[in-house]
């Protein structure tokens, strides 16, 4: 497969038909081709599948917690909705409004990481997960979650600006990449949210790359992040409990290796093919988080493991349209986007699916379009829009 050829055939199409095509392609809701309806198809299903095991494993919950055995399916699903209707706008609003907006972007994600710590705004912390948020007019959002998104845009539209030479060049590059990133994770870091510090800086690094940063000054970011988090890990007790259970499950099974245990119990009691849909035990206040972070593990219980390869290839099947999207793309900026974005969605699916497995230790990180949480799916439907749009526009093979 030949893209450069390709593109060089797509612009010369587009350059032969721009007259004819000027009314109708102009302004920002422009007349594009189809979008990728594998990666909506996939996403569609993930999203209803969610639904159901967040319905399924919140029951009991629920009706304990708030009386309401169907609090969390109701929340996820007006979330559902909204997520997919900014999805079918986004993807026909051209996706290159975003660059020029990107530094708005990221003074709004900053801005909103720094009301977290006003009084009067902190969120409810009688609520569910409700630490790290903010409360405004009586609407509540997680400002770590909007950061995720704004830092693809702005690292996009950043390096997509400098061009590759600046970019692996340490003054030019290196030192403003670190500066605006440690900003951010400082921030972060500050919330006690080690999880979205982490993914984040994943996220930010792997945009860094794809623009064609310096491999020795990925080298040099690696070990200063290898460094900042033993110092955060061994600075903090809970973290430093966290380490010890990941590296001996059994040490505290009553106290901070709970809910790992637990998640083990779930697994085993799953098997190959599961309990059947709804006939999770562990989800009858044995597992905390069951809607949560723990939810991959009553996937397990119900569906077994085949269930569980099953949902963990759609995630890959997911990694792979999004990066064929950005492949394909016509513009740094657009490849960018969709490569920071595939990167976030699937490498959260993965950091959580692993840490509740038992192979990486538990960081509170969200099953994406799976976990119940508002914030987290209508931006990660937000963010499909826009690589919908990206597709639209892409070379066609």
């Amino acid at each position: 497969m030949n893209i450069k050829k390709h593109r060089k055939k797509v612009k010369k199409r587009s350059q032969s038909n721009k007259v004819v095509t000027k009314n109708e392609n102009s302004g920002i809701f422009r007349q594009f081709g189809s979008p990728d309806n594998m990666l909506f198809g996939v996403v569609l299903f993930l999203v209803v599948f969610g639904l159901m095991m967040v319905s399924s494993a919140g029951i009991l919950h629920a009706t304990i917690r708030f009386d309401d055995p169907n609090f969390f399916f109701r929340k996820q699903v007006v979330a559902v909705v909204i997520g997919f209707l900014l999805l079918l706008v986004l993807q026909r609003l051209d996706y290159r409004i975003f660059r020029r907006y990107a530094f708005f972007i990221m003074i709004f994600a900053v801005g909103s990481l720094i009301l977290v710590f006003l009084p009067g705004l902190i969120g409810d912390t009688s609520s569910y997960t409700a630490s790290r948020w903010i409360n405004i007019g009586g609407f509540s959002f997680q400002p770590s979650e909007a950061v995720k998104l704004s830092i693809i845009v702005y690292f996009s539209a950043w390096c997509s600006s400098k061009g590759i030479e600046k970019i692996r060049d340490l003054k030019e590059g290196l030192f403003p990449f670190l500066s605006i990133l440690g900003l951010i994770s400082f921030l972060i870091y500050l919330q006690s949210d080690v999880g979205t510090m982490g993914i984040i800086i994943i996220i930010a690094i792997s945009i860094f790359f794809f623009a064609g940063a310096n491999i020795k000054h990925l080298v040099y970011i690696g070990i200063l992040g290898i460094t900042i988090l033993s110092l955060a890990v061994y600075t903090s007790e809970y973290r430093m409990e966290r380490l010890n259970v990941f590296l001996n499950p059994e040490s505290d099974v009553l106290n901070s290796g709970y809910q790992i245990q637990q998640a083990f119990i779930a697994f085993g009691s799953g098997g190959m093919f599961g309990l059947g849909p709804g006939h999770s035990r562990q989800k009858g206040l044995y597992l905390p988080e069951p809607v949560g972070d723990s939810i991959y593990a009553i996937i397990g219980e119900e569906f077994g493991f085949i269930g569980s390869a099953i949902l963990l290839i759609l995630f890959l099947f997911l990694l792979w349209r999004i990066f064929r999207i950005a492949i394909l793309s016509e513009e740094m900026f657009g490849r960018l986007v969709a490569g920071g974005i595939g990167v976030w969605i699937v490498g959260q699916a993965m950091m959580n699916m692993a840490a509740i497995s038992g192979l990486m230790p538990l960081t509170g990180i969200p099953l994406s379009f799976v976990s119940y949480g508002g914030s987290s799916m209508v931006l990660m439907l937000i963010a499909i829009g826009i690589v919908l749009n990206i597709s639209r526009q892409s070379i066609k093979i």
